[in-house]
């Protein structure tokens, strides 16, 4: 017997039986041999940890625009978080925790740079639209390694696709991850607005507070508790009503005093507009774009549009300024 074949027996043994067994997958689209190590959901989570849209996330806004200083985070800590609490609800439930961590490290590689500010004029320009979730799938389905992308399970791009909040995963695993990315970004934009100096903790209203907690660690360890009180030996991931209650009111408390207030935002318009011009320089001069993307073009006929907007989505803050400085600002001339 090989190594696969004995953790899938292992979870055949101990998981739950609502868990997503790793021998019970429905697949990828491409056949491949399977490996005599790793499970199928443990491949898809070393493949995408290897991948360079992953790598790019690092570089990309969370929440704060190019932050001064190491402790904001970016999207790349922000996807670790969210693996961090979903792996803690799916062991404690005895749900796959292979399936969830793979979904949760690639829930986000579709992010565009500048955060949600980028993905919503990609959305304006680009002909069909713009979703970081359909992105992400995109990446992992065709980007990704020049047009033969990753070739996940079904598991694992259904998870990516539905981790937002209207979004409806098929497994138990993907409605983890679902909910663990709200309860990652609400505590740890809490944290990062704290430190940033735009409220503190005696500002978050009490009707919050006393469900929640009085502090980050708190409300994580109140909200990972309930999620699991209340999805334990069940076919579905839930939350208890008040604490979802108090959780979305919160959440809705930040958007209208973090997410739109006027230190995170300072910037916006310009990094708005930055992505509005590159979209319409490459759409015009597509030329100048790396030969990975006019493969894209050339080889497998997508379209110039979609392309550009691909580039751009991949794109992480730095480098956007800078192909934005190549491209918009003249240089000083020097006598060589």
């Amino acid at each position: 017997m090989n190594i696969r074949e004995e953790l899938e027996n292992r979870e055949e043994l101990f998981l739950s039986p609502y868990a997503s067994l790793s021998k019970n997958s429905l697949g990828r689209d491409r056949y491949e041999p399977p490996c005599d190590l790793r499970p199928v959901y443990q491949r898809d989570r070393d493949r995408i940890i290897h991948c360079k849209s992953f790598r790019r996330l690092k570089h990309k806004t969370q929440v704060f625009l190019a932050p001064e200083g190491d402790h904001y985070r970016t999207r790349l800590t922000h996807t670790l978080e969210v693996s961090q609490i979903a792996r803690t609800i799916s062991k404690s439930l005895r749900l796959n925790e292979d399936l969830t961590e793979a979904i949760a490290l690639g829930h986000d590689l579709g992010h565009t740079p500048f955060g949600h500010s980028g993905e919503e004029v990609l959305n304006e320009v680009c002909p069909g639209g713009f979703r970081h979730n359909i992105q992400s799938v995109r990446i992992v389905e065709f980007l990704e390694k020049n047009g033969v992308g990753l070739n996940l399970t079904k598991e694992v791009r259904d998870g990516i696709l539905n981790h937002c909040t209207s979004g409806n995963p098929s497994t138990l695993e993907g409605k983890i991850v679902r909910i663990a990315d709200k309860i990652a970004y609400i505590n740890h934009d809490i944290d990062d607005s704290i430190r940033a100096g735009i409220f503190t903790e005696k500002d978050i209203p009490t009707e919050y507070t006393d469900v929640l907690g009085v502090s980050v660690r708190d409300r994580l360890n109140t909200l990972i508790h309930d999620v699991i009180k209340n999805s334990l030996n069940t076919a579905d991931i839930r939350m208890s009503e008040g604490m979802f209650e108090a959780m979305m009111g919160l959440r809705a408390w930040l958007f209208r005093n973090v997410y739109k207030n006027s230190i995170p935002k300072a910037e916006e318009g310009k990094a708005m507009e930055m992505v509005r011009q590159l979209y319409g320089y490459f759409y015009e001069h597509a030329e100048y774009m790396p030969d990975e993307y006019l493969l894209f073009i050339r080889k497998y006929g997508q379209s110039r549009e979609r392309v550009v907007c691909d580039y751009i989505a991949g794109m992480s803050d730095q480098y956007a300024i800078e192909t934005f400085e190549e491209r918009f600002i003249p240089k000083a001339w020097t006598v060589r």
